[in-house]
């Protein structure tokens, strides 16, 4: 970051181009392109599908309220499918329920860092020509089948915000195998701009750009890439320690009544353990989520809400329809979750300390 800041070069320059190598090495990807948030992601490679009006795209209602944005922003309607309650991934055996001859694209969410059933939704994918953009916001370093996520598939898109397993401040990249796909990315990123492709008029006249595509301004910067350098060599140490808290968390909890627990990975995947979220069951633990909530925080100890079902918000209810009742197990989820601390630079002491406070406050 001094370097950075020293060379007087702060925006995008070699310390993005340096990042983008290590992130390609990491997740053995053939493209990967560095922007400024995962949210830009999820926009630019919607984008690249040339969406119009009553265009699909498949998602899951429990999710961050960017993936089903970047859909209406894209042009297109979002379709959600429920998920699954175990996993909290969208629920793959829906799936061809939903898939109609408007559907352009599924946008599966691999939920906390487990990755999403990946075989069947291609297949499905592949049976009817869609593209499939997976927001892997939660997931870098997660495995499907010893397959790092990023290194196999369509299109995968990460996040580097602060509260995800490793972090540039902000930021965010695309990981795709489609060398076509990662130029119209890059174009898109920075204005629309090319370089490369200039009409011999425009080479005369000594043009050092032509613009290709009303493109927008998502890069990433220098300085946050120098965060990254350092960052990412640390990811699977981070992961490894965001492991062992989960696995005694859920050692821990699975006495009691009071939780449903969330799945942990098959052994054959990776679960990367973003999040660890526990369903709070009111009527065995005879308090609401509110009350947990309040009585955590009055020890000294925050609760996240990962997330509410996202169909039941005011802009997407008005706009397409959506109602209670409509995606029942996401909505009790929803109604229900609670994240608890979990990050790599918490000590044993720490969780003890967590789940004795989950205990005053059931008492």
């Amino acid at each position: 970051m001094q370097e950075c800041l020293r060379s007087g070069w702060i925006t995008t320059g070699p310390r993005v181009e340096r990042f983008e190598r290590m992130l390609a090495d990491y997740l053995g990807a053939t493209q990967v392109i560095a922007l400024s948030s995962a949210t830009a992601g999820l926009h630019l490679a919607l984008r690249t599908l040339e969406l119009r009006p009553g265009d699909e795209v498949i998602t899951t209602p429990l999710t961050f309220v960017a993936t089903v944005n970047t859909i209406i922003e894209a042009g297109a309607t979002p379709v959600f499918v429920d998920i699954d309650a175990d996993t909290r991934n969208i629920d793959v055996a829906r799936l061809a329920d939903a898939v109609s001859d408007r559907t352009r694209a599924l946008v599966p969410v691999h939920f906390a860092g487990l990755p999403v059933d990946l075989d069947p939704l291609y297949d499905l994918a592949t049976r009817h020509g869609l593209r499939v953009i997976e927001d892997a916001a939660h997931a870098i370093g997660a495995e499907y089948a010893g397959r790092r996520i990023g290194s196999f598939g369509d299109t995968q898109v990460f996040s580097f915000h602060p509260n995800k397993n490793m972090t540039t401040g902000e930021g965010g990249c695309v990981s795709t195998s489609d060398p076509k796909l990662a130029a119209a990315l890059r174009t898109l990123s920075f204005h629309g701009i090319d370089r490369e492709d200039l009409s011999e008029s425009l080479r005369a006249e000594g043009a050092p750009y032509d613009v290709a595509a009303v493109g927008f301004k998502y890069n990433m910067m220098d300085i946050q890439a120098a965060l990254g350098l350092h960052q990412l060599p640390e990811l699977d140490g981070f992961i490894g320690r965001r492991t062992q808290i989960a696995r005694a968390y859920l050692e821990r909890l699975a006495s009691s009544s009071a939780w449903e627990l969330p799945a942990d990975a098959d052994p054959s995947h990776r679960h990367a353990w973003h999040l660890f979220t526990a369903v709070l069951r009111p009527e065995k633990a005879r308090i609401d989520r509110g009350a947990f909530v309040r009585g955590m925080k009055d020890r000294g100890i925050g609760i996240g809400i990962h997330y509410p079902a996202v169909h039941l918000f005011r802009l997407y209810r008005s706009r397409f329809g959506f109602r209670p009742g409509s995606f029942p197990v996401a909505e009790r989820i929803g109604r229900n979750v609670v994240s608890l601390p979990l990050f790599p630079a918490m000590n044993d002491a720490d969780v003890d300390r967590v789940v004795r406070a989950i205990e005053e406050v059931l008492a």
